[in-house]
């Protein structure tokens, strides 16, 4: 299931970025008192009362035809709006009822979707007296807040969170293996996805960040259900120039956030750059199934019977996190190896869902401890006394041990290579707790 997503909306002005900043506890949108600062939308993973959520700050409304930008503004608004579970409509106390937040609530009331009234800038509970003017808008109980010094800011949680709906699909059917295509721009990521669609379903060019959306396509392949979710090029945050790509970078990271097994693609003509290990980075930590795919291998110079192993050490020195995922070698514009990509993403799925007994993990943990029994620290002898699985996609165990501060890092990893030897998991995370438990328990 997907993260819910509340867009925070209104006119220019009204401190829609300081609000997000608050919600979000970073500084990160630019906050000027100049109107129109915030171009495009930006996104951020929010958490309140364990109720997780994705925050989008927005450019203001205007409502005038003639100014390109304000009107590319009011566009990116209205696109935030449309994905948007929960809608936050932010306006400003000190300056009163405006005709432009009424333009404003008119385009609200045609979404159909819910709406919170902030009324902003009430730096005291003695100036709550300047919300009355916006029940005229018709959107319920105005909320009074200061999002410079967070006051109300709980009750304003507390309103988005009961507004969420009860269940939020991200797209993808039950049965369907949700795949996210992402990497640096110009690595062939459209043509491999229209190689395996066998269509031009994504616009091609050689120009860097023609895909600007993340596109979703559902198809089937031998029996099996996919959704194929083509994104934009991530750049590295100092090549990024225009808005509209600052964008495409964050719906690249919810792109990965929703698919079961990610296709991180790497232009072989190229090598590894320090941009492919930021992406491949993010794609680890969140958990999710990984394929690293060389594209243009057609292409790759002074190729020798040799290539594919160096390359693959490469891959490996300069991805360790990356161990785990297999390597496909393709070239989207001849067809080689691409049919090998879904039978390789069914593979890996089937990893991520892995379930082994409990029994047969704590038999596994007895003979990999006295192989090689658990390290000493100030006398005291780290014990593990139980391991169990708890969760998959990614698979998940909690190691119950007698002291957690006794647990080093490269014995965990001694665990977790154990399991891969014994299991496999290929192409997935694993995520081992430690926890405390006594002996007797």
């Amino acid at each position: 299931m997907s993260k819910p997503i509340v867009a925070v909306v209104g006119r220019p002005n009204v401190g829609k970025s300081t609000l997000f900043n608050q919600i979000g506890k970073k500084r990160v949108s630019i906050v000027d008192d100049m109107p129109g600062v915030t171009r495009d939308r930006i996104y951020m993973d929010a958490e309140w009362l364990n109720h997780e959520f994705t925050i989008i700050d927005t450019g203001g409304i205007e409502f005038d035809e003639s100014d390109h930008i304000l009107r590319s503004m009011r566009s990116q608004a209205e696109l935030a709006m449309e994905e948007a579970d929960v809608i936050l409509f932010l306006v400003d106390g000190r300056a009163g009822l405006t005709s432009s937040d009424e333009e404003v609530a008119r385009l609200l009331r045609r979404t159909k979707k819910p709406v919170i009234l902030a009324v902003n800038k009430i730096d005291s509970f003695d100036r709550e007296s300047l919300i009355y003017d916006f029940y005229a808008l018709g959107l319920g109980d105005p909320i009074p807040i200061s999002a410079s010094n967070a006051m109300n800011l709980g009750d304003l949680l507390d309103a988005i969170v009961a507004a969420f709906p009860e269940e939020i699909s991200d797209g993808a059917e039950s049965d369907e293996i949700a795949i996210a295509v992402v990497g640096r721009p110009n690595v062939g990521k459209s043509s491999l996805v229209n190689r395996l669609l066998g269509e031009e379903r994504v616009i091609v060019s050689d120009v860097p960040g023609t895909t600007r959306d993340a596109i979703d396509t559902h198809f089937t392949r031998d029996g099996v259900k996919y959704l194929l979710i083509d994104t934009a090029g991530m750049r590295r945050k100092g090549k990024i120039t225009l808005p509209v790509e600052r964008y495409s970078v964050m719906r690249s990271l919810r792109a990965i956030d929703r698919a079961g097994v990610v296709l991180m693609v790497i232009n072989a003509a190229e090598g590894i750059l320090e941009q492919d290990t930021k992406i491949a980075g993010y794609v680890h930590e969140s958990g999710k199934g990984v394929i690293i795919v060389v594209n243009k291998w057609d292409i790759f110079p002074e190729k020798h019977d040799k290539s594919t192993l160096r390359f693959t050490d490469d891959l490996r020195e300069k991805l360790g996190f990356l161990q785990y995922a297999p390597v496909l070698y393709t070239s989207a514009l001849t067809g080689q190896r691409v049919e090998r990509v879904t039978e390789l993403v069914k593979y890996v799925a089937e990893q991520q869902s892995m379930r082994i007994k409990t029994s047969v993990l704590n038999e596994l943990i007895r003979d990999a401890v006295s192989v090689n029994p658990p390290p000493t620290k100030k006398g005291k002898q780290l014990k593990i006394l139980f391991v169990t699985q708890v969760g998959i996609a990614p698979p998940t165990f909690i190691v119950f041990v007698n002291d957690p501060e006794l647990m080093h890092f490269s014995y965990l990893r001694f665990i977790e290579n154990r399991l891969r030897e014994s299991f496999g998991f290929e192409g997935t995370p694993l995520r081992l707790v430690v926890r405390a438990r006594k002996e007797e328990e």
